[in-house]
């Protein structure tokens, strides 16, 4: 089983890979988890054709059988430990996980229908790539939790 962030962006800016990397380089050995850019649509004559157009291509690259979480601001917002639940049901279904972020227009109405969750990180609009390492820290975190790895004080 993996973990797959999959971004609709540009190449990412170096902060965002350093941090991301950082990240990625603490869980290596320990999860499997793996960062996948997707191309934002061009050519789109609205914001509701780009969520379309991007939509289309999230839901052709996830993998059969992959568990979708969707990150919106209007998701459930989890905890540490409640996230720390979901990696070990996760775990547990060994079922591949694809964390979704969405374009500057958001997530298409049917990736967020498709998603098995929708995973707010914050009431607040948030920046995509800041979005990544967020994610990734978050995971490093909760799996740091579940170890009793002393990263994470309660």
């Amino acid at each position: 089983m993996r973990f797959e962030l999959l971004c609709v962006s540009k190449r990412p800016s170096r902060w965002v890979s350093l941090a991301s990397d950082e990240y990625l380089v603490r869980l290596q050995n320990q999860l499997a988890v793996v960062c996948r850019e997707l191309a934002p649509a061009a050519n789109a004559a609205t914001p509701a054709q780009q969520r379309s157009k991007e939509g289309d291509t999230i839901m052709r690259a996830i993998p059969a059988g992959a568990s979708m979480i969707a990150l919106d601001e209007r998701g459930e917002q989890w905890n540490t430990a409640e996230l720390a639940q979901h990696l070990t049901q996760w775990q547990q279904q060994a079922r591949d996980v694809v964390f979704v972020i969405g374009g500057a227009e958001g997530l298409a109405p049917e990736v967020n229908a498709a998603a098995a969750q929708c995973w707010a990180l914050s009431r607040l609009t948030l920046p995509h790539q800041l979005v990544r390492v967020i994610v990734l820290e978050q995971i490093y975190r909760a799996w740091s939790w579940l170890q009793g790895h002393p990263y994470h004080r309660v």
